[in-house]
């Protein structure tokens, strides 16, 4: 992910876009099993920030590049954070 955002001034807007929609979907994969293991506050965090995301993708991929940055940036930090304390993905994600 830092590739992309580190070429994010070079993408077209639709793949800026794309670059969003990817993040978003990796934000609400996390959420979900974050939610899963039982931990409501980052999976409310995660989804949260993957919900602003979709919902200001086209803003986001238009305008300033420094806020797109920091956007990604930050759901970049989310991600590594929920990936160091988790660093092997649920088989299951079974309830029981």
């Amino acid at each position: 992910m830092e590739e992309k955002i580190k070429i994010i001034k070079d993408l077209s807007i639709e793949e800026r876009e794309e670059v969003f929609a990817d993040v978003a979907r990796v934000l609400e994969g996390t959420a979900h099993e974050a939610h899963s293991e039982g931990n409501r506050h980052f999976a409310a965090l995660s989804a949260n920030m993957a919900h602003a995301i979709r919902i200001n993708a086209d803003e986001l991929a238009r305008d300033d590049m420094e806020n797109a940055e920091r956007v990604l940036l930050q759901a970049k930090t989310i991600i590594s954070q929920f990936n160091a304390v988790h660093p092997y993905r649920m088989v299951s994600k079974a309830m029981h």
